[in-house]
């Protein structure tokens, strides 16, 4: 049997940091993987010969001295990462029907913006943003507190954080804001946490804003670029990543993790074991609901997982710029009333209708622009759905049956009436189209209930309410989407804190400082400011593209 100090269960964002962590730190650790390569939502593949990237749409806090920018530096990953800003005038662009409106970087550019569109909502806008810097600020501050006086005057400190944290997205714009479209248009980003305005924490709304107000940027080569540069650094600190390694179940005994079970039979120990799959799978499937607490079962019987999605994976061959796409993600809703607009989402039957209300839309070539070949554009266009629309296949042992793949291109046809409200034509320009859904997110990804951001970022299921790194089981720890927060970003921080409990450390002390280390940023619609390489791989892209289909 072999050993190690320490088990990663599953490949994500969490999974690697934590696994970096713990190796940097002289562990031997060794990283678990159920699918045939890393990575987890952070994981690219191709189709016909295209790449895609499911998970990973755009990163913010990238800029030299911003937080997420700190942490890749940090971790000893920023020399090995490349990332395009995308379009600086429109990093999100929302349309509501054939109105379109822009969230530039920069918080100035933005409130100028909206003025511009809403003069008569001059004085909310101005008062709700600086809203969302302040709640931003106090939550960042929360954590540093030390000492009995700084907690004693908490409430003082964070007077704006604590006004307003119990109450709805819906709730703090409606108090704000009168216009309906306006409204709408600040609700837009909504989709990067899972929920509708009624039901979205206000804080975690603001956090998801905060963390894109400079601008959103896109790693070159996809999600699979940021998988490899922490692989690279896990192997070179003696981690061990293995692929293809279902886990069965986790050892325990005497309320102690002492190792995990393969599907094979094969069993491996360590001191620690460290599951970046969410709460249920770890518990209940992993564990065993006999092995945790009457208190825990209960917890988990209530708790909610977010939303599930259905990710269209599209090739066009055109100039879609005709269209206005750029390299700035598109939320596309029918009209002003977001919250209707996930209820219908929400309906068991998603072939009802001709058009989605409401998608998300991301060229990924033209944020990649390495990537493009000079003739086709790949697309990744999200929307939500309920889980049960697809309960017709969740006892099916072998879900591809042929009805499943009726059932899919209806979907996609769909889609494809959805994508011509945005680029006219689309639909006569098709080079490839596969679809993703819940049942894919379940096999790939292995989430419950094919859920996209782990636990429902409600209230209830938030913050200290989110589920703990430490486990109340000796030596199992958590990480990911369900404890500190989601996202690529919240998933790697979430990574640092389940390392910091091992080592027994703060999660800062984890983010070490060194001045050599610097991100890579160009333009993706600037191409006089690439250096050479980027040039050549864009050139040799083209060429062996060429070359391929004279062949």
């Amino acid at each position: 049997m072999e050993e190690f100090d320490a088990i990663i269960i599953g490949s994500g964002a969490g999974g690697l940091s934590t696994a970096l962590c713990l190796a940097r730190a002289g562990q031997k650790v060794i990283v678990l993987e159920q699918h045939s390569v890393p990575g987890g939502w952070c994981h690219s593949f191709t189709l016909n010969g295209q790449r895609f990237s499911p998970g990973v749409h755009y990163i913010g806090l990238l800029d030299e001295g911003a937080s997420t920018s700190e942490l890749y530096k940090g971790l000893g990953v920023a020399n090995d990462l490349v990332f395009f800003r995308m379009n600086p005038n429109g990093y999100d662009h929302c349309r509501i029907n054939s109105e379109r409106f822009d969230f530039p970087a920069g918080i100035e550019n933005l409130q100028a913006g909206l003025i511009e569109k809403f003069p008569h909502e001059e004085k909310n806008i101005k008062e709700y943003l600086t809203l969302i810097k302040r709640v931003n600020r106090e939550l960042q501050l929360i954590p540093t507190l030390k000492g009995l006086w700084q907690k004693i005057t908490v409430p003082f400190r964070t007077k704006h954080f604590g006004k307003f944290a119990l109450f709805s997205l819906k709730r703090v714009v409606d108090w704000h804001i009168k216009d309906p479209m306006l409204k709408a248009v600040l609700n837009a980003q909504c989709g990067d946490h899972g929920l509708p305005p009624k039901r979205a924490s206000f804080p975690v709304h603001c956090s998801v804003m905060n963390h894109y107000l400079e601008g959103g940027f896109y790693p070159m080569g996809g999600g699979s670029g940021i998988v490899k540069a922490m692989t690279k650094q896990i192997k070179r600190h003696g981690g061990t990543i293995r692929t293809n390694q279902t886990v069965s179940r986790i050892l325990v005994e005497n309320n102690t993790a002492y190792g995990v079970e393969l599907a094979n039979g094969t069993q491996i120990k360590a001191k620690v074991i460290v599951s970046n799959t969410d709460p249920t799978n770890t518990y209940l499937k992993l564990v065993g609901k006999d092995k945790i607490s009457k208190k825990l079962a209960r917890r988990l019987e209530k708790t909610k997982y977010s939303v599930t999605s259905l990710i269209l994976f599209l090739t066009l061959e055109m100039d879609v710029t005709q269209a206005g796409i750029d390299s700035g993600n598109v939320w596309y809703f029918k009209d002003e009333h977001t919250d209707a607009h996930f209820e219908t989402l929400m309906q068991p039957d998603i072939l009802e209708g001709d058009e989605f209300p409401a998608f998300f839309l991301s060229c990924t070539t033209l944020k990649d622009p390495v990537s493009y070949n000079g003739r086709y554009h790949n697309f990744e266009v999200v929307t939500y759905v309920d889980y049960d629309s697809f309960s017709a296949f969740h006892a099916l042992e072998e879900y591809h049956s042929p009805e499943y793949h009726v059932f899919k291109e209806k979907i996609i046809a769909k889609f494809m009436n959805s994508i011509s409200k945005i680029i006219p034509g689309s639909r006569d320009h098709v080079v490839y189209a596969e679809l993703g859904t819940p049942k894919t997110n379940e096999f790939y990804i292995n989430s419950t209930r094919g859920n996209v951001y782990g636990t429902e970022k409600t209230l209830q299921q938030i913050g200290p309410f989110a589920y703990k790194n430490k486990s109340e089981i000796d030596n199992l720890f958590l990480c990911g989407a369900s404890t500190l927060s989601h996202g690529v970003t919240g998933a790697t921080y979430s990574g640092l804190e389940a390392a910091a409990r091992i080592l027994n450390c703060k999660s800062s002390d984890l983010i070490l400082k060194d001045d050599n280390q610097k991100i890579r940023i160009y333009d993706a619609e600037d191409p006089a400011g690439w250096d050479a390489f980027i040039h050549q791989k864009r050139e040799d892209k083209q060429r062996n593209f060429k070359e391929a289909k004279f062949n």
